[in-house]
């Protein structure tokens, strides 16, 4: 796209953030008594699901919700491809999905997530019959890996890992060939962030070396030799590596619990796309408004479930990350 153009999208784009949700009122949501009286505040953000009805399903509403963000930026591009990137967690999240499924050998319900940029069909067709060749390369290789697992080990965990390391290997590879710089941060930053996650998850689990080596990915922040050292020997000896990296100020709140390092990572991401706000001559806004979409996103699932689950509001308050605006 040309300059021009890219600040014609931008304008668009600058018009649609002041419809994006604000701390405050995901401060109104966390306060309401019931899920019904959340949904009627959000419905009155025009969040209305597909129907566009006075009765709205939650789930329903989320899904449009994540639709719409997509077709609105994929039409001020000429790249219908141009935000793969973000998608391709659905797609593994799929493959795992097709994988276990067959394994089972039945049908489940409600595990496959529509919006990547793969159908979910085509996903477990390609399963199902073991034939991986319509899928892409990495995720056929993961996808017959994970299943020959299951098949002779019956190891789900390690099916896990495998789906999931290759998973985090495509999107640091995708986001390293963009030409955006916050598609390429948002890649080392998610690729980085997970491997911090799988080492303290299993560190706690007393996981071994092998296990470090096989599910931490590769990423350019992190020194994922000596991570996985760390996590075979203990918790502390990971605080001790991260000391000394970029995300040394992650260290406080992995001590005080996990849903506080998932809100750190979330403000971690919110914070790296603050300045495309100033760039009105790349796609970095366009992109910076799709992921600040996902975040309200999950944080009103969160809230929701929440309220489904009668958390008390604080618990729900803290685990909810910053907004985009």
């Amino acid at each position: 796209m040309s300059e021009k153009q890219y600040t014609y999208a931008v304008a668009r784009i600058r018009a649609k953030e002041l419809t994006l949700l604000n701390d405050a009122f995901l401060e109104q949501l966390i306060s309401a008594k019931s899920v019904n009286e959340d949904m009627a505040l959000l419905s009155e953000k025009g969040w209305k699901g597909r129907e566009n009805s006075e009765k709205q399903d939650p789930l329903d509403v989320l899904s449009y919700e994540e639709e719409k963000t997509y077709r609105t930026v994929l039409e001020m591009v000429d790249d219908p491809h141009a935000f793969d990137v973000f998608l391709l967690k659905k797609d593994f999240h799929n493959l795992k999905a097709a994988v276990k499924e067959t394994f089972a050998g039945k049908a489940f319900a409600d595990i496959y997530v529509n919006g990547g940029t793969i159908e979910p069909e085509k996903i477990r067709d390609a399963v199902k019959e073991g034939d991986f060749t319509s899928l892409p390369e990495s995720m056929s290789k993961a996808g017959k890996k994970a299943l020959d697992t299951l098949l002779h080990y019956r190891d789900g965990q390690l099916c896990d890992i495998i789906i999931d390391r290759a998973c985090l290997d495509e999107i640091k590879k995708a986001s390293t060939k963009n030409k955006n710089a916050l598609i390429r941060r948002y890649g080392e930053l998610t690729v980085a962030l997970a491997d911090i996650k799988t080492a303290v998850r299993g560190a706690h689990a007393k996981k071994d070396l092998e296990f470090f080596t096989e599910a931490l990915a590769e990423c350019d922040t992190l020194d994922i030799k000596r991570l996985a050292e760390a996590a075979s020997l203990t918790v502390d000896d990971i605080y001790d590596y991260l000391e000394n990296t970029e995300y040394k100020d992650a260290v406080d709140s992995l001590k005080k619990s996990f849903f506080a390092f998932e809100k750190w990572c979330k403000d971690a991401l919110m914070d790296s796309i603050r300045p495309e706000k100033a760039h009105p001559f790349t796609i970095g806004p366009l992109a910076a408004y799709i992921l600040a979409r996902e975040s309200e996103i999950d944080s009103v699932r969160m809230i929701l479930t929440g309220k489904e689950n009668d958390l008390p509001d604080q618990m729900i308050r803290e685990r909810i990350s910053r907004t985009y605006v």
